[in-house]
């Protein structure tokens, strides 16, 4: 019923405890899960390849993070766009800009973000964006650049209605994390009662921001069931529909084959 639409199944972080992690997902409802492959350079894109080539309800995406942008080389790009060729992968990402943690110089940061939107059109595959207080200069380079033809996701979507009106005039579809059941989430809120439901996207990001009641744990892709039911909530629905339309959703974006089904 729910798909984990961004989820870092490392084993830095899992380890040996990986293939429980998944199991207590499958138990909780899940039948899929988006694994993001952008950490370390190219180092998270070859292991969620090979995770995805191990486990069937996994797929992968493979990016470079904007906290590494700053480690870009044409063989990075190069080697970057023949993974996004690799079986099982639906999405390049994450990338973006991240201004909050300046970790890369924002203008290394912009022109790679630049070369990622050419390159997904190459590819032919959606975009997944990490893009933290800086959405203006992302809107900027989306009008400049042009939105890649196969679409895309603002991933742990946080902002308010002003920014969601903006990425969804564009034709992108918003990711909402463990983040919409935190206190301080108001305009994030805001955001999702308005949204279109064929534009929502559920995601953990774990192993970060878990949510309500999880909060202060690490975050694990079983626990996607309650974000589910808080945008239930704010919608006037019940988080079992709204699992259900986020799972197609995703489906539709990545273009998932469709003899996936939930596990019986």
């Amino acid at each position: 019923m729910y798909i984990d639409a961004h989820c870092h199944l490392e084993e830095a972080t899992y380890a040996e405890e990986l293939p429980d992690v998944i199991a207590r997902a499958l138990e909780a409802g899940l039948s899929h899960f988006i694994a993001v492959g952008a950490s370390g350079v190219l180092a998270g894109a070859h292991e969620a390849i090979a995770l995805a080539s191990r486990v069937p309800q996994v797929f992968a995406t493979c990016g470079v993070h904007p906290h590494d942008a700053g480690s870009v080389t044409p063989s990075v790009v190069e080697t970057l766009e023949s993974l996004l060729r690799a079986p099982k992968v639906v999405a390049l990402g994450e990338v973006g800009l991240d201004y909050y943690y300046d970790n890369a110089p924002r203008a290394q940061q912009r022109a790679f973000f630049e070369e990622t939107l050419r390159m997904a059109d190459r590819v032919e595959l959606p975009i997944m964006l990490h893009i933290r207080d800086a959405h203006e200069d992302c809107l900027h380079i989306l009008d400049h650049i042009g939105v890649p033809s196969a679409g895309g996701v603002v991933h742990c979507f946080t902002a308010g209605p002003k920014e969601a009106e903006a990425y969804l005039a564009r034709g992108f579809f918003l990711s909402i994390p463990g983040v919409v059941t935190f206190k301080t989430a108001e305009l994030l809120r805001e955001a999702v009662q308005m949204m279109p439901e064929d534009r929502i996207l559920l995601e953990t990001d774990c192993p970060y921001l878990a949510p309500v009641p999880y909060r202060g744990k690490r975050n694990e892709p079983s626990y996607l069931p309650a974000t589910a039911a808080a945008v239930g909530m704010l919608r006037g629905t019940t988080g079992m529909h709204v699992g259900m339309a986020a799972s197609a959703n995703t489906k539709r974006l990545f273009r998932l084959p469709c003899i996936m089904t939930s596990p019986s």
